[in-house]
C-alpha cells in the first residue's frame, strides 16, 4: 500500500450531492420512517442466526449420516455470510439500529464470524468507503502478489491464470480471518492510528483479538472435541467447509460491486487530489447488479444495491430500492452515471473478464 495524503475535489457546481440528499432527507420525512433497520431486517437477523447456529447444535447433539453432516456445514457457511451481508454490516455501519448499544452488540457477531470490528471498521468503513478503488488507498483492491485487481498494480507471469485460480483462493477469505489477517491488520493499523471513532488503546485492542479468537476457536474446535464424540477429522473437515462456503460467497459478492470490467480503478492526480467530489466518485466506481431479483436483494443483504450503500452508508440496506429510484434518477439528471448489472450472471462474468485482462502482461509493466 502506498499510504500518502489524498483529498477529493470540492468542485461540485451542479450540486450533485446536495440535491440527491435533500431529496433522500425528504423520502424518509414524508413517509414518516427512520433511516435504520425495522422489524423487517429484525426478521432477518432471526432468520440468518438460525440458519448459521442450528445445524451446529444438531450436529453436535445428533448422529446424522455423512451426507447429512456435510450439507449441515454448507448451510453454516450459508448462514455465516448471511449474518455478515444483513447484521454484521449494518450494525458496524451504525445502521441496524437507532440505538448505539444495539449496533455495537449486533456489530460485534463479527467476532462469531472470526473476525474482528475494530479491523473490520478500519478497513471497511475508513479506508473502502472513503477510498473507493483508489490505487493504494482501498485495501480491498489488495491482494498480496498473488492476484492482480488493478493496473496499478504490480504484475507476474502467474497472473494470466488468475481467472482460473482465484476462485479457489476466494473461498478462504474468512478461514484468513482466523489466522493471519487479523494480527496483520491490527498491528498495521494501531501503528498507523487509524480508526473508525476513537481510538483504541493497543493494549486493548491486542487483548480482545487474542480472547476472542480463543473463544471462537474453542466453541467450535475444543469443546465439540472435547465434550462430544465427534472425529477429530470431521470437526476440522467441516470447520473449513464451512469457512470455505462462507469465503466464497462473500468474495464473490464484495468483487461483483467494485473489480468488474466497467467501474473505474484510479489513482490522483500528482497534488494528491482526485478528479471528482467523494459522491461523484462513488457512481465511477461502484456497481449494482441484480437489483430486481428479490432473493439477491434479500439474502445479500443490499449489497448488490452498492451505490446506494456507498453513497448513504449510514441508511439500512431495507431502503435501498425505494431510494435507488432516488438515486438513480437524480444522477441521469446530472449526466452522471449509474452503474448497473441486470442479473448476477453478468456482473460474475463482468468480474472474470476483468480478472483475465489484469493477467494479460502490460505493455508497461507496473
Amino acid at each position: 500500500m502506498t499510504y500518502k495524503s489524498l483529498n477529493f475535489s470540492r468542485v461540485d457546481s451542479a450540486k450533485f450531492f446536495r440535491t440527491l440528499n435533500t431529496r433522500v432527507n425528504e423520502y424518509f420525512k414524508e413517509n414518516n420512517i427512520a433511516r435504520t433497520g425495522n422489524w423487517k431486517l429484525h426478521l432477518k437477523t432471526v432468520i440468518m442466526f438460525s440458519i448459521y447456529l442450528t445445524p451446529y447444535f444438531l450436529l453436535l447433539t445428533l448422529d446424522f449420516p455423512g451426507w447429512v453432516q456435510l450439507l449441515c456445514t454448507i448451510v453454516m457457511g450459508v448462514g455465516m455470510a448471511g449474518v455478515g451481508m444483513n447484521v454484521m454490516h449494518d450494525a458496524n455501519h451504525g445502521s441496524y439500529s437507532s440505538k448505539k448499544w444495539v449496533n455495537k452488540i449486533m456489530g460485534g457477531s463479527m467476532y462469531i464470524l472470526a473476525g474482528n470490528v475494530y479491523n473490520w471498521q478500519v478497513q471497511h468503513n475508513v479506508l473502502h468507503h472513503t477510498y473507493t478503488n483508489i490505487h493504494g488507498h482501498d485495501e480491498d483492491l489488495e491482494a498480496g502478489r498473488i492476484l492482480r485487481f488493478s493496473q496499478h498494480s504490480k504484475w507476474h507471469r502467474f497472473h494470466k491464470f488468475q481467472h482460473w485460480y482465484s476462485v479457489f483462493l476466494y473461498g478462504l477469505l474468512t478461514f484468513n480471518w482466523v489466522l493471519t489477517t487479523d494480527f496483520f491488520q491490527t498491528k498495521r493499523y494501531l501503528a498507523r492510528k487509524l480508526s473508525y471513532g476513537k481510538l483504541p488503546k493497543p493494549i486493548a485492542q491486542w487483548s480482545i483479538l487474542v480472547i476472542t479468537k480463543l473463544i471462537y476457536l474453542s466453541l467450535w474446535i475444543v469443546i465439540p472435541l472435547l465434550f462430544f464424540n465427534i472425529v477429530w477429522w470431521k470437526i476440522l473437515l467441516g470447520f473449513f467447509i464451512m469457512h470455505y462456503v462462507a469465503g466464497l460467497i462473500l468474495s464473490i459478492v464484495f468483487q461483483l460491486a467494485h473489480v468488474v470490467e466497467d467501474t473505474a480503478i484510479m489513482l490522483p492526480d500528482e497534488s494528491g487530489t482526485m478528479k471528482n467530489t467523494w459522491a461523484i466518485h462513488q457512481l465511477f466506481t461502484t456497481m449494482n447488479f441484480s437489483t430486481n431479483n428479490r432473493i439477491v436483494n434479500w439474502y445479500t443483504g443490499g449489497l448488490n444495491h452498492q451505490v446506494e450503500h456507498h453513497i448513504f452508508p449510514n441508511i439500512s440496506h431495507i431502503h435501498y430500492k425505494n431510494i435507488s429510484k432516488i438515486l438513480k434518477s437524480t444522477a441521469k439528471e446530472f449526466n452522471l452515471p449509474y452503474k448497473e448489472y441486470k442479473t448476477t450472471r453478468q456482473a460474475i462474468v463482468a468480474h472474470f473478464r476483468h480478472l483475465k485482462e489484469m493477467g494479460l502482461k502490460p505493455t508497461v509493466i507496473a
